[in-house]
């Protein structure tokens, strides 16, 4: 489909809004239809840009979905707001029987809704600390997440994530050399050495993991909390061979939490059965995490909504121990958003749509690696698992060296893309070198072969362009 571009009738105003360039409104999305959006900026409208990352890695039933339109209206019509500390209601009983039912037996037996997956990450940090006072074990307090983690822009969330990002707000995050410890990323595309396997490089990370929580106390640690599949952070980088499990086993053994971040890769995106759960391309039903948050296609877009989903031993701690969560946020378990969420996550098992993500995101990963490793190039790496892809620059392949940030190759590269058609999430190289600067892809699930092989064919255009004026520059 041919990418047009109008004059736009909207006279110029200055930005009301507090976000990205404060004085800038900046790209503004003014419609969509399936995986195709329309974009005005600087006073034209471009219609038909292919959308590759929907947001971010938000969207599954794609823009405009008419039987979506019709639940919204359905569950504007039934429903009657109410405060979930005080009073709940039928859709979050529903959509929370969905999701556990649809995962593996015995893994989940609860659920907690909230408006975001930041909100999550601090939830699930509450029913953490709880979850150990109802056991009578008040100290165990210490987390242990991953250098190079994302898991969210509130402060709580920022505090067990560890980037660039992070760094102007460390007068206001938890103790980092105390209570929220850092262990080594899984990232076997820089971090593995050569003469390891993948397996030996996924049993030193574990036994690191294990060094941590000896040399703190098992008495002490309450969690460990990782990103099954990162995404912003290190750009899908799968978890080595024997890794997530070797966690899972130490969790076990020293009676810690075993929590993992599927916010933005979970809830159907990268499930190799066409379910919801990316940890079951790495673990088996009975290794599945004691807390999961949530997000992203949980509504599609259409909804604010996001979730912390809670295995047995939680619940049980709870249940016979004060039987009561304290509290809660305006909008938790929020009637209307629980109804359209349960309608999208409906519409996606009913038309198997989760299996489609995956074989064409698989697609792409193939189709990508085959026309970009093949041929030279600033490509270092393709990477991902189902339906959330990346790609990482390097300004060195064999050296796996990265671009430094003066050169913005990432704010340069993305609106060659968008000028191209296509529509992608960028992250800058990391200021440090631990990694390149990424493109990250996460299509909307109804995404055909013909939609991959149109993001390929614009993506792979513009990198051997970029390439060819970053080498003319002398940059490359």
């Amino acid at each position: 489909m041919t990418v047009s571009v109008e004059k736009s009738t909207t006279p110029s105003e200055p930005s009301y809004c507090f976000q990205a360039t404060v004085d800038n409104i900046g790209p503004q999305v003014v419609g969509g239809r399936g995986v195709r959006i329309d974009i005005e900026n600087e006073g034209k409208v471009y219609k038909n840009i292919l959308d590759g990352v929907t947001g971010a890695a938000v969207g599954a039933l794609g823009w405009g979905d008419d039987e979506i339109l019709e639940i919204i209206n359905k569950a504007a019509k039934e429903s009657t707001y109410s405060f979930a500390p005080v009073m709940s209601n039928k859709s979050s009983e529903a959509l929370a029987k969905f999701y556990i039912d649809r995962s593996p037996p015995g893994v989940f037996s609860a659920a907690l809704w909230v408006t975001s997956g930041s909100e999550s990450n601090e939830n699930a940090l509450r029913i953490i600390r709880q979850y150990y006072l109802e056991r009578g074990l008040p100290n165990k307090v210490k987390l242990i997440s991953r250098e190079s983690s994302y898991h969210g822009f509130t402060l709580g969330a920022q505090g067990i994530s560890s980037n660039p990002k992070t760094v102007p707000y460390q007068p206001y995050l938890m103790d980092q050399k105390n209570i929220a410890l850092k262990m080594p990323a899984a990232y076997a595309y820089r971090w593995k050495k050569d003469s390891e396997t993948e397996e030996q490089y996924g049993k030193r990370l574990v036994d690191i993991l294990e060094k941590m929580i000896l040399d703190n106390d098992p008495e002490t640690i309450a969690a460990v909390i990782v990103e099954t599949l990162p995404g912003s952070s290190l750009g899908t980088t799968p978890p080595p061979k024997g890794y997530l499990k070797g966690i899972r086993h130490l969790c076990t053994k020293y009676d810690i939490i075993f929590q993992l971040d599927e916010v933005m890769c979970g809830t159907g995106r990268a499930n190799p059965h066409g379910k919801l759960n990316c940890w079951e391309n790495f673990l088996d039903p009975s290794e599945g995490p004691d807390i999961q948050t949530v997000g992203k296609t949980l509504g599609s877009g259409y909804v604010t909504i996001a979730g912390v989903l809670i295995g047995p031993k939680i619940r049980n701690a709870f249940v016979n121990g004060s039987n009561t969560v304290f509290g809660g946020h305006t909008y938790s378990s929020h009637g209307f958003n629980c109804s359209v969420a349960l309608g999208v996550q409906q519409k996606i098992a009913r038309e198997n749509l989760g299996a489609n993500i995956f074989k064409m995101g698989t697609l792409l990963n193939k189709k990508l690696t085959e026309s970009l490793l093949s041929t030279d190039n600033i490509v270092g790496d393709v990477r991902g698992v189902g339906g959330f892809q990346s790609v990482e620059f390097v300004k060195n392949r064999d050296t796996k060296k990265p671009f430094g940030p003066e050169a913005n190759i990432i704010g340069r590269f993305k609106p060659l893309c968008f000028e191209n058609g296509l529509a992608i999430m960028g992250m800058p190289a990391n200021t440090n070198g631990i990694s390149g600067d990424l493109v990250l892809f996460a299509p909307s699930f109804i995404v055909t072969e013909d939609d991959i092989n149109e993001i390929v064919t614009i993506f792979v255009k513009c990198v051997n362009n970029f390439s060819k004026t970053l080498k003319q520059e002398g940059a490359w």
